[in-house]
């Protein structure tokens, strides 16, 4: 969806409301696609002292697999993205704020998925107390626990004789 901001650079009032779903289903996470229903996009862009500001709330439902345990998950994200529109950047230091534009047109859709890509964590996980598998035989230790004996690191191994003779 490309949204034409003329009127905006032009000194217009008029908020330009945005409440709009994208398909980004073929978005790569890792090496699946975890988004399987539409992306929900609801916000506004407005000018205030000649400054154009974008104001959104990005939402989906992420469905993949837990980096630990690697049991199905399926996890609703939603966060806020705040940037001010230009035409050029003069100090292309700050540029994660700005969002550049060519022929006062934004492409709604390019941003959503750049969004989407760079806010989705690198660790996703079914929950911050998952256990994972067990190295060696491979159970799932958030549902049962197993018998195999942990491994010692060979320099604490004299250590670990000591305990065996008591």
């Amino acid at each position: 969806m490309k949204i034409d901001l003329t009127g905006l650079f032009n000194g217009s009032r008029k908020e330009i409301e945005i409440n709009q779903s994208f398909d980004l289903s073929d978005l790569i996470y890792s090496t699946y696609n975890p988004i399987k229903d539409n992306v929900n996009v609801k916000g506004k862009l407005f000018s205030k002292a000649d400054v154009i500001y974008l104001d959104i709330n990005i939402s989906f439902t992420f469905n993949g697999f837990c980096d630990r345990c690697a049991d199905e998950l399926s996890k609703d994200f939603s966060f806020d993205v705040n940037k001010i529109v230009v035409e050029e950047l003069q100090n292309e230091k700050d540029d994660e704020d700005y969002i550049v534009v060519k022929n006062r047109t934004l492409d709604l859709e390019e941003l959503v998925n750049e969004e989407v890509s760079l806010n989705l964590p690198t660790k996703i996980l079914c929950s911050d107390d998952c256990k994972g598998l067990c190295s060696q035989c491979g159970t799932n230790l958030n549902v049962s626990k197993c018998d195999c004996k942990k491994d010692v690191d060979p320099r604490l191994s004299a250590l670990l004789q000591l305990l065996d003779e008591e």
